[in-house]
């Protein structure tokens, strides 16, 4: 296991525990956005849960690689439908936040299949 893969991991991890957190206290910077791309309230809590556990199997996935990787592929997979979300809401000066978010995750699993 390299220090770079467990560098870029700790990263993703955070950076994807912090989105989810911001979700869960209802930081404006967040909800004002969901509102506006027609994200129904109720699914607020699953997303921010979906973030929290992806940001948790990051981790995990620095002990059990298999964990990390189901991980990584879960939050492409939320990421990507982020992505397509604000495409949809024609925000498309938006796009950006949710790619920052996608990098890392991204960058941990080109990572971890170079290792």
């Amino acid at each position: 296991m390299s220090t770079a893969y467990v560098v870029v991991t700790v990263l993703a991890a955070a950076m994807v525990a912090f989105s989810a957190g911001s979700v869960f206290f209802r930081s404006t910077w967040v909800v004002e956005p969901l509102t506006q791309y027609g994200v129904p309230r109720s699914w607020w809590p699953w997303l921010g849960t979906a973030k929290a556990a992806g940001a948790a199997g990051l981790l995990a996935g620095l002990l059990v690689p298999f964990v990390g990787l189901l991980a990584g592929i879960g939050l492409v997979v939320y990421f990507a439908g982020a992505v397509a979300t604000v495409v949809r809401a024609h925000s498309y000066s938006h796009i950006p936040f949710p790619l920052l978010y996608l990098a890392p995750v991204v960058g941990s699993l080109a990572l971890g299949f170079a290792a």
